[in-house]
């Protein structure tokens, strides 16, 4: 007589399984845990919705950059960075278009 689970494939079972669990322990740790206390251990803070690691912005430092300043002079600085941004944005793309332009040019003409 023929039994279906012998002790050799209970045994088997059991290890396969016990493998499975212990790879998916790993995995969460490695994946899940791992990231969040490092973020924490470098001084940020940790979003787990996003899986997104903030570094804390100092009130000091940005109260310092304001000092002497009047509001519509600090909103005016903002607004003078915030164009210099967009301006170095949009030279970035306009490389980049040229850079494609060249490339299909250079497609094109083999």
């Amino acid at each position: 007589m023929h039994r279906l689970l012998t002790m050799k494939r209970l045994s088997v079972l059991f290890l396969a399984t016990f493998a499975v669990l212990v790879g998916g322990a790993l995995a969460y740790q490695a994946l899940v845990v791992a990231p969040e206390t490092r973020c924490e251990q470098d001084g940020g803070w940790w979003d787990r919705e996003g899986g997104i690691c903030a570094r804390p912005i100092s009130i000091a430092e940005k109260i310092e950059e304001l000092k002497g300043m009047s509001r519509a002079e600090a909103s005016d600085a903002k607004n003078r960075e915030l164009v210099a941004l967009e301006d170095r944005l949009a030279a970035a793309r306009a490389a980049r278009d040229a850079e494609v332009r060249r490339q299909r040019e250079a497609l094109a003409g083999r």
